[in-house]
């Protein structure tokens, strides 16, 4: 049975990364005088709070994601190391997205293309190795 200690501390990594985006969000809060619920009224703090929940948004398709593909991987190109190096690489595109939108809307296209081009290898990459699981196997 594989560890999967790559994949666990790169999924560890992608949650500090978004809790350093969830306090960054309470820090603009605090800076731009935005009281809670309220998520508008100053364009660096809409950017800011935009950051964190696109980010979560695409959470919920990546740690499936790379999970999947480390678990259903075997092989040289499905598994446990490439699965974590995508992660890393995930997690350089949310890390450029946060710093480019935090500065300007109209700079976070680099940093958006690399995270949905690693979520997408990822995503697909777990379906194809789960067909080839079952075609392995003839079990479905």
């Amino acid at each position: 049975m594989q560890s999967h200690a790559l994949v666990i501390i790169v999924t560890v990594l992608a949650l500090i990364l978004y809790f350093v985006m969830s306090l960054r969000v309470g820090g603009a809060r605090a800076r731009y005088k935005i009281p809670a619920p309220a998520i508008g009224g100053h364009e660096d703090f809409e950017r800011i709070f935009r950051v964190q929940a696109n980010t979560l948004e695409w959470l919920v398709i990546f740690l499936p994601a790379l999970w999947m593909f480390a678990v259903v991987g075997h092989g040289p190109i499905l598994n446990d190391r490439v699965a974590a190096a995508l992660g890393v690489i995930w997690i350089i595109g949310r890390f450029l997205y946060m710093t480019g939108y935090s500065k300007a809307a109209g700079s976070r296209s680099l940093g958006f293309a690399i995270q949905a081009l690693a979520t997408a290898v990822l995503l697909f990459g777990s379906l194809i190795g789960a067909v080839m699981a079952i075609m392995a196997t003839g079990q479905v």
